[in-house]
């Protein structure tokens, strides 16, 4: 299939009218196959034109004739979030 799309090709960049308002910074791939789970690092462009801090998403998709499609996704919003679900993460899942 010549349009077949990869994980490589997933982005969470998103421009408007030519100008980038999500500007991914870094991604992870959490698992891969026919459902596809990513974690990306990205900040948005604020009104004043500024960039926001960095935020993470971690999406979902499917991949459907050769194309992933978004299937769900969570955006952890600020550094203190993050740190929360790391402390609950160690805690349920305590390295051994």
């Amino acid at each position: 299939m010549e349009n077949e799309m990869t994980v490589d090709d997933l982005r969470c960049d998103w421009e408007e009218d030519g100008e980038l308002k999500v500007e991914q910074l870094d991604k992870f791939v959490l698992s891969k196959g026919a459902w596809v789970t990513i974690m990306f690092l990205y900040r948005e462009r604020q009104p004043s034109g500024d960039w926001s801090e960095s935020k993470c998403r971690i999406q979902r998709y499917k991949k459907i004739r050769g194309k992933y499609s978004i299937q769900s996704k969570f955006n952890i919003s600020s550094a203190k979030q993050a740190h929360m679900i790391v402390d609950q993460l160690q805690k349920w899942y305590p390295q051994t």
